[in-house]
């Protein structure tokens, strides 16, 4: 049954309303970034462009990089962004376009989110690389979608309410388990954790700066869950999001987070342009040698 048009939404050119892209200017190979600027990078590292669209917050390039094929694409900011970007990316993969109908045989996707974060941990340093095993999503979207829980963490998601007891006007938090087979490719090297996602940068990440955060010591009290052995290390804004639409939707996914924060310590790492790139790098060169 073909989707209404005001469901599915396309642009003029037929591509999708917000990422402008198709299944045949899709690789399978999707790195996500915030910052569309950042999106100039992968024009660095490319051997060769085929395809680029700009709309709003959202920058697409399609190329390739030792014969594989990559698309890189900014998300903007936030799990908002996500549920966006995350179902058009799938919809491209997944359905004839021109019918609005779903397409017979599954595309699987490899999302990668190439990120920044803070870090709640003093040893995690502002410079290092986390790779999320596991996301905590304190966000909420997954809750507004009908899914298959066994892809979720039932009973990680039991223990952390329990440990953190939050007030019930707060959205229900979820957790949900990245791709250990990207994890396995991408992340030697890395510090390997927990990734919190929050619904906002101030007071959804503890920080007080007019409005107090309505939950005392936030960070402190992420800090100290553990799953399985593996520490909550840092708080973002999407990954928790994108792991979730990726399990209920048959793709693999992995965050990989730059610390420019280390909470904690109360330190900043302004500029992480460099780094940032050399992040990139290394990521790409991981994943061509699949």
């Amino acid at each position: 049954m073909a989707i209404k048009e005001s469901e599915l939404v396309l642009a003029p050119n037929g591509s999708l309303y917000h990422i402008h892209l198709t299944g045949d200017t899709l690789a399978d190979n999707v790195l996500l970034v915030g910052d569309p600027d950042r999106v100039n990078m992968f024009k660095e590292i490319f051997d060769s462009i085929e395809y680029e669209s700009h709309n709003r917050e959202l920058h697409a390039l399609t190329g390739r990089y030792h014969g594989t094929r990559f698309t890189a694409l900014s998300t903007g900011m936030g799990c908002d962004n996500i549920d966006i970007v995350v179902t058009e990316l799938d919809a491209a993969a997944n359905f004839d376009l021109a019918t609005r109908t779903v397409l017979p045989n599954h595309r699987r996707l490899n999302l990668i989110r190439i990120g920044t974060s803070g870090s709640l941990r003093p040893e995690v340093d502002c410079g290092s690389l986390v790779a999320a095993r596991y996301a905590i999503g304190l966000d909420g979207l997954l809750n507004y979608y009908r899914h298959n829980d066994e892809g979720f963490e039932k009973e990680m998601e039991a223990a952390f309410n329990q440990h953190m007891q939050l007030d019930s006007r707060l959205a229900t938090p979820y957790c949900v388990k990245g791709s250990e087979k990207l994890l396995k490719q991408v992340a030697e090297g890395m510090h390997i954790g927990i990734t919190a996602t929050a619904p906002g940068f101030y007071g959804p990440q503890g920080r007080d700066i007019r409005l107090a955060p309505s939950i005392e010591k936030l960070n402190e009290k992420l800090a100290a869950f553990s799953w399985n052995g593996t520490p909550v290390t840092n708080l973002e804004m999407e990954t928790s999001a994108i792991y979730g639409f990726s399990q209920a939707l048959g793709h693999d996914a992995l965050t990989v987070c730059l610390i420019i924060a280390n909470r904690p310590a109360g330190t900043f790492l302004n500029d992480y342009h460099g780094p940032m790139r050399n992040t990139i790098g290394t990521i790409i060169e991981r994943l061509s040698k699949q």
